[in-house]
């Protein structure tokens, strides 16, 4: 079983902790990895683009000209596609991108993210992450200490004033353990983790 060590804010190890192969040393999947990541950023998505088509177009309701004698095409309405202003043929309309991902899939993917990162040593245990206030430089001042520059943070619990902190830090991002996901592990060079958080991930992961 591989190891991990557990820092504490001053970057000093505390302990060193056990690693279960099942989470954090499992076989990357990169298919898996990337059906996920396709789910999760077509659920992203607003899917509001929408046209009209000829029916809908306001208008057109009377013949704009003669049948016969004008030496043009027939014509039977300006909501034609055919004319500037007229409907859309095959335009979009609104719909939803959402790809059903089965949970058994959604888990192994967590389980291959999680190793990728494992593999790439950038997983980082901590003690915690708790700010004394919610400033944007008692937080600099902790990523300094730990050599964080683009990190998603994990904690046991939504953290107030680490989510303040960050706020204006584009490069970093806060998240509960209950909603820790794919593409935010693959999105941040640095998985900072508190001891709570790796406890309920080992827990959870691990059955």
């Amino acid at each position: 079983m591989a190891t991990l060590d557990l820092f504490d804010k001053e970057r000093q190890v505390k302990e060193t902790l056990e690693i279960p192969d099942s989470v954090f040393g499992a076989e990357v999947k990169t298919h898996l990895l990337h059906q996920v990541v396709v789910a999760q950023r077509n659920a992203m998505r607003s899917g509001t683009a929408s046209t009209k088509t000829r029916k809908e177009v306001s208008g057109g309701g009377k013949k704009p000209y003669r049948q016969k004698g004008t030496g043009r095409s027939r014509m039977g309405t300006m909501s034609s596609p055919l004319l500037r202003g007229g409907g859309t043929v095959f335009g979009p309309h609104p719909r939803s991108y959402a790809q059903k991902v089965n949970r058994k899939s959604m888990k192994a993917a967590l389980r291959c993210a999680l190793s990728a990162r494992a593999r790439d040593q950038r997983i980082l245990l901590v003690e915690d992450l708790d700010l004394p206030g919610p400033r944007t430089k008692e937080f600099q001042k902790l990523a300094g200490k730990l050599g964080l520059t683009h990190a998603l943070l994990v904690t046991d619990e939504p953290k107030e004033n680490l989510d303040l902190g960050i706020r204006n830090l584009p490069s970093f991002k806060s998240l509960p353990v209950a909603a820790l996901n794919v593409l935010d592990i693959l999105s941040y060079d640095q998985l900072v983790i508190t001891r709570p958080a790796f406890e309920k991930i080992s827990e959870v992961l691990g059955r």
